[in-house]
């Protein structure tokens, strides 16, 4: 079962230096923007809570992991500055997941689209079912992913990113993105999944939280400069869904 509130829901669980964050919309656990800042601000909190060693990112139900930013919000623009606060709430977010200080585990059920690969992306370690295949499909509507790129290429490299925001009508499966990286191990089922999410999560809680801590530095080392790159990448997508191809594009969608 998954939330039925228009705005979603978050909840945080912390349990034996473990804090489980999971979030849930509707439609296919979407985030409209009430969700993403609420998001951003329980991944800074729990960064600083210092009974907390690791982090699980989840998502609510059995089917797709995550739909990416709202599509009612994104077809609601009207001008530049509501555009790049739009897109902001995924750069906001990935600042926090690089900046929080905890490492942070991803555990995906299902499918998951355009801001959720981002997500998933700014995930540390990442641990999926079968069934957690991935699209960005941008550039169908006359945008491109570019607030979550530098995620995406960080995790995948050039060649991969640009298999997938190219090929942007078609889904690639759990095992193209483990080979390519994104992903760490593939399970069968959400039971599988869940079990390992359960040893993985204790084992490094177990572990020194300095060195934990140490760790989440290196990883992320080299991206001291994404607070304002990916600022700047939003005005950029903030700019594109004005655009007379992407409004028409839109318009085949509204209600």
């Amino acid at each position: 079962m998954t939330t039925d509130r228009k705005n979603g829901s978050l909840y945080t669980n912390i349990n034996n230096k473990i804090a489980t964050i999971e979030f849930g919309h509707p439609a296919s656990n979407s985030f409209p923007s009430e969700l993403l800042d609420r998001l951003t601000k329980e991944l800074i909190a729990v960064g600083n809570n210092g009974d907390v060693s690791v982090i699980i990112l989840k998502s609510e139900g059995e089917k797709a992991f995550c739909a990416g930013a709202s599509f009612d919000e994104l077809v609601a623009i009207s001008n530049l500055e509501e555009g790049k606060q739009f897109f902001s709430g995924f750069a906001n977010v990935i600042n926090a997941m690089r900046t929080c200080g905890k490492l942070i585990i991803g555990r995906i059920q299902g499918k998951t689209v355009g801001g959720g690969v981002g997500l998933a992306s700014a995930c540390d370690y990442v641990l999926v079912t079968e069934n957690a295949s991935i699209k960005l499909s941008e550039f169908t509507i006359g945008i491109g992913p570019f607030v979550i790129e530098p995620a995406v290429t960080r995790k995948i490299g050039v060649s991969g990113t640009a298999e997938l925001t190219l090929d942007a009508s078609n889904w690639k499966n759990a095992y193209w993105a483990k080979e390519k990286g994104l992903y760490a191990k593939v399970f069968e089922t959400i039971k599988e999944l869940d079990e390992e999410v359960e040893i993985l999560s204790e084992k490094l809680a177990s572990y020194n939280p300095k060195a934990l801590a140490e760790m989440k530095k290196a990883l992320w080392r080299g991206t001291e400069n994404w607070n304002n790159l990916l600022a700047e990448r939003a005005a950029v997508s903030g700019e594109l869904v004005l655009s007379d191809f992407t409004k028409k594009a839109l318009g085949k969608f509204k209600k």
